[in-house]
């Protein structure tokens, strides 16, 4: 074959980094945003977080971001920004070299110094479990090889409290030259299951609750059963096999009822009280109220990261007749972030008000009045992408009235009923919940029995459904909520 040249038309497409910055900044959350924010505020110089008691010294021309007070709106042409001349992309010079720091803003910063900064304290580090043992064996009244011995079975507890390695095990690793038999360790395990929270050191579920009993008071009633219950008959007080135990045990219902509830108090977990585990917290995006009879949503302005253009760099840049380009590349970088940031806020208000539309009869009667909503429903009526709507309900929080919920939460499947219509799947699990909570404590409803009483309302639901509504619920069986 002879090599030869051809022409070849073809159309790609390309996503601009604005673009890719655009679609990055939607999915994120409202404190993965911040995080973004204060990593990019970091490496650019130019842009800074707003903070109101630095307006006295910002003019309104100024660049600022539109999320902040007497903000401007940027021109929406991104290659008119590009190529004009860096006098035209740079504001007027509002800040004044020669100016005095406001009097008010220098008192407001001495005080700070003088006052709060001695005031700021670090949180108390809550203690471990190990740490909350080890200093109860340091007070014990044992000789020293016996605190090294409980402080051995510390170090081997899981983080329930539980020992899980066979105290023989225990032994072979030990030197032989200290001469310590099985007996120590039986001991100093005897030592450590005394010691606060009741049930430590516990080998498995059955010791934990029988340690956890014996250190009850001894005026407690029908411990001693209780104790019996456990170390003979927990697998039977598990199936709820309430006639068996009360002819082993031969005793009443009174009586079966306050063992039950002696056990059912009892701690399966006593370390995990001290597992210390960050907590997560939720900053709604959204906010739910009622006005005129409708309920209608808006942005939390306080979630909203309030950014403008650094003015004391963007006049330098204006005074500098040969200034760096990559400054001025950080420049326009600063306002394309800023204008992806007020699109982020703008399409997550305008999804969020079509769902607060759709479920009007959710905030007005709850669960059971959640009407069918998909994607879809909501990508046409805004003229989007569903992958798009898909990332603006993903780690957004709504608050309202009945608490803070994920906007994905409105979303369900429909389940047809018999009028034509459709019921939404988190409609019939609060129903489902609601027969629950309402059932004969000693006649509980089965799956099939809530599905004829759903299918008596109007929605046919198959067994299976049910079964698998209720254990996302975590309802356990019919016969596992049946009680005396």
């Amino acid at each position: 074959m002879k090599p030869a040249l051809q022409l070849k038309l073809s159309q790609q497409l390309r996503l601009t980094p604005q673009l890719q910055q655009s679609i990055r900044l939607l999915q994120l959350s409202t404190l993965e945003l911040n995080q973004e924010i204060e990593r990019i505020v970091q490496d650019n110089p130019l842009l800074e977080v707003y903070e109101e008691w630095n307006t006295a010294t910002v003019d309104n021309n100024t660049f600022e971001s539109p999320l902040a007070p007497n903000a401007e709106e940027f021109n929406n042409d991104a290659s008119a920004e590009e190529t004009a001349p860096l006098n035209d992309a740079v504001a007027e010079d509002s800040f004044d070299s020669g100016s005095e720091w406001p009097q008010e803003n220098i008192s407001a910063a001495n005080d700070y110094d003088d006052n709060d900064r001695d005031s700021l304290q670090l949180p108390a580090k809550p203690l471990s479990l190990r740490e909350h043992l080890n200093f109860q064996t340091s007070l014990s009244q044992i000789s020293e090889q016996q605190k090294n011995l409980v402080r051995l079975l510390i170090d081997s507890l899981d983080e329930d409290g539980y020992l899980l390695q066979d105290l023989g095990e225990l032994l072979e690793m030990l030197p032989e030259e200290l001469e310590i038999d099985l007996t120590d360790l039986e001991n100093a395990l005897g030592c450590l299951q005394h010691f606060d929270p009741a049930g430590i050191g516990a080998r498995n579920l059955k010791e934990c609750l029988v340690l956890q009993l014996k250190a009850l008071p001894g005026e407690v009633c029908h411990r001693e059963q209780a104790i019996k219950v456990v170390q003979e008959y927990l697998e039977i007080l598990a199936s709820h096999d309430f006639i068996q135990i009360k002819r082993l045990l031969e005793c009443d219902d009174q009586s079966l009822r306050a063992i039950q509830k002696l056990i059912t108090h009892l701690n399966p977990k006593p370390g995990a009280q001290f597992n210390s585990h960050n907590e997560r917290y939720i900053v709604p995006d959204i906010t739910v109220t009622k006005k005129a009879g409708t309920w209608i949503a808006s942005l939390n302005q306080a979630a909203i990261p309030r950014l403008n253009i650094n003015h004391l760099y963007a006049n330098i840049l204006k005074q500098e007749h040969h200034s760096e380009r990559g400054l001025i590349n950080q420049l326009n970088e600063a306002k394309w972030l800023i204008k992806n940031i007020q699109q982020r806020s703008s399409t997550i208000l305008k999804v969020a008000s079509v769902i607060v539309e759709r479920q009007q009869q959710f905030f007005e009667h709850g669960d059971v009045a959640m009407r069918p909503l998909v994607l879809r429903e909501i990508a046409e009526v805004l003229n989007l992408h569903e992958s798009t709507v898909s990332r603006v309900t993903t780690q957004k929080f709504m608050y309202t009235p009945r608490g803070i919920f994920e906007l994905k939460y409105f979303f369900g499947s429909h389940v047809a009923t018999d009028s034509g219509g459709a019921c939404s799947a988190t409609a019939i699990r609060a129903l489902i919940k609601q027969l629950v909570q309402e059932e004969n404590p000693r006649k509980p409803l089965s799956d099939n029995k809530i599905s004829s009483i759903l299918e008596q309302q109007g929605i046919v639901v198959a067994r299976r459904t049910i079964a698998k509504y209720r254990e996302s619920l975590q309802i356990p069986a019919a016969n596992l909520r049946k009680s005396i």
